[in-house]
């Protein structure tokens, strides 16, 4: 959602739940205005650490929801694509069902051959994968996330 560090989306159905898990409430932080807003002090851990949402926050004000579901899409839409390319070439194979923006690929060649296209892909410095590795099979993983991302 735009927003690159320390900070995740979380959507609750039942907000008092976590707030009920959460809530600390001794005297020094008592206020009369207690109750008029949700406190969002009582949804995390941490009390000394500062308002990460407030990044998102901006985001959801500067974007709006519209916006943001067309990037969303748009991601999705991108990896599909990426994905339909892998398909294509005989050389590749989808390792796992493409998620949102992320696709998870390889070579049909051995673990070793793998890990050298990730160098070369990583080396060039246009586009950065991942690894990953389940039951021993070595693959690359695609995550469309940057707002910069284009079909060409």
């Amino acid at each position: 959602l735009l927003v690159n560090f320390d900070c995740s989306a979380m959507w609750l159905k039942e907000p008092r739940w976590i707030v009920d898990a959460f809530n600390v409430d001794p005297l020094y932080l008592k206020h009369d205005q207690q109750g008029s807003a949700p406190d969002y002090r009582h949804w995390q851990i941490p009390l000394g650490r500062r308002f990460r949402a407030l990044k998102l926050w901006f985001v959801l004000r500067l974007y709006g929801v519209e916006n943001l579901q067309k990037h969303i899409r748009k991601h999705i839409a991108l990896a599909h694509l990426f994905e339909k390319l892998c398909l294509e070439d005989e050389r590749f194979e989808i390792v796992e069902e493409v998620t949102m923006g992320l696709v998870c690929f390889k070579l049909k060649e051995s673990n070793e051959v793998n890990e050298e296209l990730l160098r070369t892909i990583n080396g060039r410095g246009k586009i950065h994968l991942v690894p990953s590795k389940i039951d021993e099979v070595y693959f690359l993983r695609l995550a469309v996330c940057s707002r910069y991302t284009e079909e060409k």
